[in-house]
């Protein structure tokens, strides 16, 4: 937990980007009967039955100190694919960079390993000297500043109901640009000092006392 706190207090340098990386899985639902329209003084008129869409899986990063975030759409959320992007994040994103610290959680795909059933040897090894990882603990993805911008998307685009698949990808854009172009960062407050302050469980006892 230190670790990512220490990392989130840490000013802005563009050759050590801190990004943070996190996945959702969404079910979209499109109407069977095109809602009533609006009248005067009363409220859109929905119908409760839906039609499922399937499924969808969202890849999010976000540098929340640059202002930037972007969200990749999948059919999958396999180790091969989380291949792709963490390459993708290296090569087209931040080629000038020293290295991306990057934040996530410890679910089983997000590994290295990951890399290395994705691509020969040597090109796994190529990406992953330009990462260096820093994984949230069990139970504390709410150290993943991705999670406050997925919530921010999931406000603004996610739960609505769509016609296609299709037209989720183009909310999930158009809100992507918008939040882009504003430049909108994360102000990340919460530090080491105040996790020893409050979070009194998580540190064990310790006894100084010599026998």
């Amino acid at each position: 937990m230190e670790d990512v706190l220490d990392l989130y207090e840490e000013d802005y340098d563009p050759r050590y980007p801190t990004v943070c990386f996190d996945e959702k899985l969404v079910a979209p639902e499109a109407d069977v009967r095109p809602p009533l329209p609006m009248e005067p003084g009363h409220v859109e008129r929905i119908d409760y039955e839906y039609e499922r869409l399937g499924t969808a899986n969202l890849f999010f990063f976000v540098e929340p100190l640059a202002g930037w975030r972007h969200v990749e759409m999948t059919q999958r959320r396999t180790k091969i694919d989380y291949a792709h992007c963490i390459r993708w994040l290296v090569d087209e994103v931040y080629p000038h960079a020293e290295y991306i610290r990057l934040v996530q959680d410890n679910l089983n795909t997000h590994t290295a390993a990951a890399l290395y059933e994705a691509f020969e040897p040597a090109e796994a090894r190529r990406i992953l000297q330009r990462v260096e990882f820093h994984y949230t603990p069990k139970h504390g993805s709410w150290l993943n500043m991705a999670e406050i911008e997925i919530g921010i998307f999931a406000r603004g685009c996610l739960s609505r109901r769509v016609r296609s698949l299709t037209e989720l990808r183009q909310r999930i854009a158009t809100l992507q640009a918008e939040r882009n172009a504003l430049r909108c960062t994360i102000s990340w407050r919460f530090t080491c000092n105040d996790a020893r302050d409050t979070l009194h469980d998580l540190y064990p006892a310790i006894n100084n006392k010599l026998d």
